[in-house]
């Protein structure tokens, strides 16, 4: 007789956040220039200064919101000072950095709930990036020390830290309406990135 395979528990508010944000998901990802045959070097400095864009003030929001979660640590996930990094690696001057257009649309962030659906946005989509990082190595030659270091921003560690991020999503306190905050904040952040995206015209 077979063993019976183990279930594995999702926390409610990921069930949420994965049916509330599939369509949207899918709908950048199709959209994001990384696998096309147009992306060169140039491209991608472009589109790095357009991530640039969005999230230095979106995690300039966060920080600023008071709505940060008193037992969650955002400064080691913070990724516009690599972004930065990156772009100077790409020999952007400082300068030429301070003056790139910064979006203001962003989701409004007014409690922890909302906190939450920001950041699972923000490192799902670093999550992500491992597959971007080989595609981008292999086109451009670019890794973590010459303008890609975003694309693999916690590196080993990068499994290990959603995950560490799941659990600590799973384990908070949510009822029925935070958890509608929640992905209500998700969704809000993959439409304020793809418009702003397109208002910079990089994407696909």
């Amino acid at each position: 007789m077979q063993a019976k395979a183990r279930e594995v528990y999702v926390p409610p508010v990921l069930q949420d956040l994965r049916a509330g944000t599939a369509e949207l998901h899918i709908a950048l990802e199709k959209r994001l220039p990384f696998f096309s045959d147009l992306l060169d070097t140039n491209a991608f400095g472009r589109l790095m200064q357009a991530y640039y864009g969005f999230y230095a003030p979106l995690e300039r929001a966060l920080l600023d919101s008071a709505a940060i979660p008193a037992d969650f640590d955002l400064t080691p996930r913070l990724k516009a000072p690599v972004l930065r990094a990156d772009l100077q690696a790409m020999h952007l001057p400082g300068e030429a950095i301070d003056s790139l257009p910064l979006c203001r649309s962003l989701p409004v962030i007014n409690s922890s709930a909302d906190c939450l659906g920001v950041l699972y946005v923000l490192e799902g989509a670093t999550l992500g990036g491992q597959i971007l990082r080989r595609e981008i190595a292999a086109r451009l030659s670019l890794d973590a020390d010459n303008g890609a270091a975003f694309l693999d921003i916690y590196g080993a560690a990068t499994g290990r830290r959603w995950r560490d991020f799941i659990e600590y999503l799973g384990s908070q306190a949510l009822d029925a309406h935070d958890r509608e905050a929640v992905v209500a904040a998700a969704q809000t952040t993959f439409s304020c990135f793809e418009r702003w995206l397109e208002s910079r015209e990089v994407l696909a």
